[in-house]
């Protein structure tokens, strides 16, 4: 694979600034795809493989997150230093190979290393489109590129359901197929071919057309390690406020994405295809809509003069969550629990660009990728491996009923969305003076 050309001095245009966020976004789409089919095939599998809620929890979070957390840091640093484009060409290849190779798997052991090697290259992506977003778009209207991007993980995930659930549907919820190389395979296993292949055209179509843009700032080489633990720590209160309050806010979001098929068909009885339609529609609309309100909102604060635009927009959002996540659980039919989970999916959508945003405007550009990094890896760790073990461990352990499994996303996910929104809001005056500062 070719590497990019160096970055260059010379402004990129508005329609080139654009190319790159949309081909960034597009390969968070895949990125999406490639994490979040596992949960809709969560009934095929657990059937398959003969384990629990709390072993399928361990393959969909902690096997992707056990790498995707500790990688981050590394590939980042990388980031701060060398060409993003390349890194991110490269993190999309491994992931989409890691992809395939879980359709591979005849056991445990053997999906969750596949699902390591998933977690490895999409480590790559974020870190890295961050920075070259912050360094293409002016801070005024960072707010919306970063929005943009980060429609692509609700697209990937609605594309996840959608697709994995046309998958099944053609071969059916317990149907096998005979495939060139990979012989008879089970349907969840066809599904996890036809997600995973098509992201190394996209690999190599980002390799070759984007070029790495000039850092802002003086950015010769990357921040050590020692020099931006110093720059969080003598930030803590801002830090505190936005790691932990954003991080509650990815539990809640994971714990729903990850849990509400298993809702769907335990509770509603619906098949994997109608469970993906369902959720693959509502995606789309509530997530990419939440994200998009979350962008325009917090490019609306800036402009009406405020310094704590974007974690105000995130504090917003985990506000009007709480009540969405506490109470789908009790919804008494099928059309009221999708439309409360619709209103749940949008406004936990609202920290993923807004966090974003709040971590550009303060960070230095030489630790930009850095900082970003450690965001992603208490992301990872405690909103998707950990947050999504606790409910799985509350439905077999504390309630000991499969059909639980709503509750135990509405008491977590509940309990993390009021707890993000009184951390964002500590972080408001912190954010503001440091903001101002820059």
């Amino acid at each position: 694979m070719s590497s990019p050309a160096p970055a260059s001095n010379v402004p990129p245009s508005r329609a080139y600034a654009w190319y790159v966020v949309t081909l960034s976004m597009i390969a968070y789409i895949f990125s999406f795809i490639d994490r979040q089919i596992l949960a809709l095939l969560i009934g095929p599998i657990r059937t398959d493989l003969e384990i629990s809620d709390t072993q399928f929890s361990l393959l969909h979070g902690l096997a992707f997150s056990l790498f995707y957390a500790t990688m981050g840091l590394p590939i980042a640093r990388l980031a701060d230093r060398h060409s993003r484009p390349l890194i991110v060409s490269v993190g999309i290849f491994l992931w989409s190979l890691a992809t395939a190779a879980t359709g591979l798997g005849k056991n445990f052991t053997h999906i969750f290393l596949a699902r390591m090697g998933v977690g490895v290259g999409e480590a790559a992506l974020s870190p890295a489109a961050y920075s070259m977003i912050a360094d293409l778009f002016p801070k005024e209207s960072l707010g919306r590129a970063l929005a943009v991007y980060s429609i692509g993980s609700f697209i990937g995930g609605g594309l996840a359901y959608l697709i994995g659930g046309a998958v099944v549907g053609l071969v059916g919820e317990t149907g096998s197929v005979a495939l060139p190389l990979a012989g008879e395979v089970r349907a969840w296993q066809v599904v996890f071919f036809a997600v995973g292949l098509p992201g190394v055209l996209l690999a190599v179509l980002f390799g070759l057309s984007v070029r790495d843009p000039s850092r802002h700032g003086p950015a010769s080489k990357s921040a050590s390690i020692a020099e931006v633990w110093m720059f969080v720590k003598s930030n803590r209160a801002f830090f505190i406020a936005h790691y932990g309050g954003f991080t509650l806010c990815a539990l809640a979001l994971f714990g729903l994405m990850s849990w509400t098929p298993a809702y769907l068909t335990r509770i509603h009885h619906l098949t994997t295809a109608e469970t993906g339609v369902i959720l693959g529609v509502t995606l789309l609309l509530s997530n990419v809509g939440g994200v998009l309100a979350s962008g325009f909102l917090t490019d609306h604060f800036v402009r009406r003069g405020r310094k704590d635009a974007s974690m105000r927009a995130g504090m917003i959002g985990a506000a009007f969550l709480a009540p969405a996540i506490a109470l789908f659980s009790l919804s008494p039919n099928l059309t009221i629990a999708v439309a409360m989970i619709a209103i749940a999916f949008f406004f936990a959508s609202f920290p993923l660009a807004t966090s974003a945003a709040a971590m550009q405007v303060v960070s230095p550009p030489d630790m930009r990728a850095q900082i970003s990094a450690m965001f992603l890896f208490l992301n990872s760790i405690f909103g998707l491996a950990v947050g999504g073990t606790l409910i799985a461990m509350m439905t077999d352990y504390v309630f000991k009923d499969d059909d639980m499994v709503g509750v135990s996303v509405s008491l977590i996910g509940g309990a993390a969305a009021v707890g993000a929104a009184l951390l964002l809001r500590s972080g408001l005056k912190p954010f503001a003076a440091l903001a101002a500062s820059k």
